[in-house]
């Protein structure tokens, strides 16, 4: 802990060099942001590492890599950071109708598909100097466990990488600000006319040719884990990375696939896809929007966060 004497040599500008070097990775590239030389950095780094009595960073030769000491001390400053910034925002309270804020919300593509519309809708409406930006949030291959599978959406929250993710998992640690949006149940979407619709039993589900939507090209889905239980298999004849690219090939093909029940009602219509209620019971996912609570202090960040779990009811 920092003691009087040394909270009067402090400079607060040092924890901001510290984050945006931490976030580059790159003495030359944290100048840039910083409208500062390297060697004005690069002398920065010199204090903060004789005011907390560590390296910090280690140089490489691609750039710096934080130590552990560093990495310890990277959420912490965050959160000193963020309180320090809603301080100073209280000066001017945050006017919706008049800000040019940016705001990013990361979530899966099937997420992001259908909570996008509505929440532009109403900026538009009633924010139209704001703007957003979506990032693909993707879960941990192989990982079982919910809160690992999405602990790298926790981390760029917390790093400041995003504002609010929106994340299809019940399992959030207590030091982020959590709402509930709504469950997602899944349907099988397939090109209109399809022979499946004609005779829709499991039987018939799993002599059908598969679509998954897998980033890593894994062929095994959640639909697999049900099917295993009651005895039953299917083949994968084709993995894709997202869900709006399963639509594209879904309406050329007689594949069929599993995916997002509000999802497919939004956006299947477009390209000629029509859906059926699965023959088996599909797994239901609770659909959660999350900020770091230190970040909720923000009172754009909060009016954000407030107005995209209201337009939830949009999104049926």
């Amino acid at each position: 802990m920092l003691n009087r004497i040394d909270l009067s040599r402090a400079d607060l500008n040092l924890l901001v060099l510290f984050e945006i070097v931490h976030d580059e990775r790159h003495v030359g590239r944290a100048a840039e942001k910083l409208n500062l030389t390297p060697s004005a950095v690069s002398h920065g780094l010199g204090r903060l590492r004789r005011l907390l009595n560590d390296p910090l960073f280690l140089r490489t030769p691609k750039g710096v890599v934080p130590t552990a000491r560093a990495m310890e001390l990277a959420s912490p400053i965050a959160d000193v950071l963020a309180r320090v910034r809603s301080v100073i925002s209280t000066a001017e309270p945050f006017d919706p109708a008049n800000s040019t804020r940016r705001f990013t919300i990361g979530a899966p593509d099937g997420v992001a598909a259908v909570f996008l519309p509505p929440l532009l809708a109403e900026l538009g409406r009633t924010a139209p100097g704001i703007d957003i930006g979506v990032r693909q949030l993707l879960p941990a291959p192989g990982e079982t466990s919910p809160e690992r599978a999405w602990r790298s959406a926790f981390a760029d929250l917390e790093a400041g990488a995003m504002d609010i993710a929106v994340i299809p998992s019940g399992h959030i640690p207590t030091r982020f600000h959590a709402r509930s949006l709504y469950n997602e149940d899944f349907v099988l979407a397939m090109q209109a006319g399809h022979p499946f619709a004609d005779d829709p039993t499991l039987e018939h589900y799993c002599e059908m040719k598969h679509l998954v939507v897998s980033f890593t090209g894994d062929p095994h889905g959640f639909v697999d884990e049900v099917l295993a239980t009651q005895g039953y298999s299917r083949r994968i004849a084709l993995t894709v990375p997202s869900f709006m690219f399963a639509l594209a090939v879904l309406a050329d093909t007689d594949l069929i696939s599993a995916l997002p029940k509000r999802f497919v009602a939004r956006h299947a219509a477009r390209f000629g896809v029509v859906s059926l209620e699965a023959p088996l019971p599909l797994t239901t996912f609770q659909l959660n929007a999350i900020a770091p609570r230190a970040a909720m202090m923000d009172a754009g960040l909060a009016w954000i966060f407030d107005l995209l779990a209201a337009k939830h009811e949009c999104w049926g």
